[in-house]
C-alpha cells in the first residue's frame, strides 16, 4: 500500500501519500489506491472533513513522468493517458466535504495541482511551491490553469506559470496559496486541530457552503443572493439548527448530527 488512509479524530479522514523515496510521486500504484479510497469516502456521512498530506519531505513531487522519456506517443493516445489521470486525483474536489491540504514539503507541478485542488491549504514552514511545466517543455495539467487563478488570482497565476520559479512557505502565504503557516515540528498536529474544527461544524451547511463556492463561487451577488435564500432555508429547517442554538445559549459545544 502507497496511500495511508487514518481517521485521527471524530469526522476526520486523513489520507498520506506514502512514497517517501519517490517524494510522493503520482505513480500508476498511488493513483490507483488513490481513486480507489476517494470512491470508498464518497457518501460516508460519518466523514466531515478530509486531510491531504505527503510522507516524508515533500508533499508530493508530482507526475511519473519516466514513460514519456521512451518517446513515439501520439497526441490523442496521451490525451487518453492524461485525461483519466486528472480525472482521478481531482475527484477529492467533488467530495461534498470540506478537505484540506496539509503541504508539509514540496509541492511540484501535479503535486501542487493536488493542493490547489483542495479547499484549505496549510504550509509547513519547509514547504515548497512550484508549477515548472514550462520549464520543462510541457503545458500545465490536471486543472492547474484554472485553480491556480481560482487561489491566487489571474496575475500570480501567470507569473508563477511563466516563471516556473519555486515559492517557500512564507511567499505562499503572501500570495494566498495557503491559509497559514506552522513550525515544522508541530505541522501534522496544527493542520489536523484545524481539521478537528471543521469536523465539529453542522454537516449540512458545511456542504452547502462547499457547493457555493465551487469553481470560484457565485457568478453575482444577484446569483449569491438567489443561492441563499434557498439554501439558508434548507439550514434552517434542520435539527441541528436547533442544536447550535440550544448549544450557544447553554454555552457548550454543539454536537451535530447532520440532520
Amino acid at each position: 500500500m502507497v496511500l495511508k488512509v487514518e481517521r485521527p479524530s471524530h469526522g476526520v479522514v486523513l489520507l498520506t501519500l506514502d512514497l517517501p523515496d519517490r517524494r510522493n510521486a503520482m505513480t500508476d500504484e498511488l493513483t490507483a489506491e488513490w481513486g480507489t479510497a476517494v470512491e470508498r469516502l464518497r457518501g460516508d456521512r460519518s466523514i466531515r472533513c478530509v486531510v491531504v498530506t505527503g510522507a516524508g519531505k515533500a508533499f508530493s513531487a508530482g507526475g511519473d513522468l519516466g514513460w514519456l522519456q521512451a518517446g513515439g506517443a501520439s497526441v490523442d493516445g496521451l490525451r487518453d493517458k492524461m485525461l483519466p489521470f486528472y480525472r482521478t486525483w481531482l475527484s477529492l474536489r467533488t467530495l461534498d466535504v470540506p478537505s484540506i491540504a496539509a503541504v508539509n514539503g514540496a509541492a511540484v507541478g501535479a503535486g501542487a495541482a493536488l493542493a490547489l485542488s483542495c479547499d484549505i491549504r496549510y504550509a509547513g514552514a519547509s514547504a515548497k511551491f512550484t508549477v515548472p511545466f514550462a520549464q520543462l517543455g510541457m503545458h500545465a495539467g490536471m486543472g492547474t490553469t484554472f485553480t491556480l487563478t481560482e487561489v491566487a488570482g489571474v496575475a500570480a497565476a501567470r507569473e508563477l506559470l511563466l516563471t516556473g520559479r519555486v515559492v517557500d512557505a512564507s511567499e505562499m502565504l503572501r500570495l494566498g496559496l495557503c491559509s497559514a503557516v506552522y513550525d515544522d515540528d508541530a505541522f501534522l498536529s496544527s493542520v489536523l486541530e484545524r481539521a478537528a474544527e471543521v469536523a465539529l461544524g453542522a454537516p449540512v451547511p458545511s456542504r452547502l457552503h462547499k457547493e457555493a463556492l465551487r469553481d470560484g463561487g457565485p457568478a453575482s451577488l444577484e446569483r449569491a443572493l438567489q443561492w441563499e435564500a434557498v439554501a439558508q432555508p434548507v439550514t434552517m429547517a434542520t435539527e441541528d439548527l436547533h442544536e447550535g442554538l440550544r448549544a450557544k445559549a447553554e454555552k457548550r459545544p454543539a454536537v451535530f448530527t447532520g440532520r
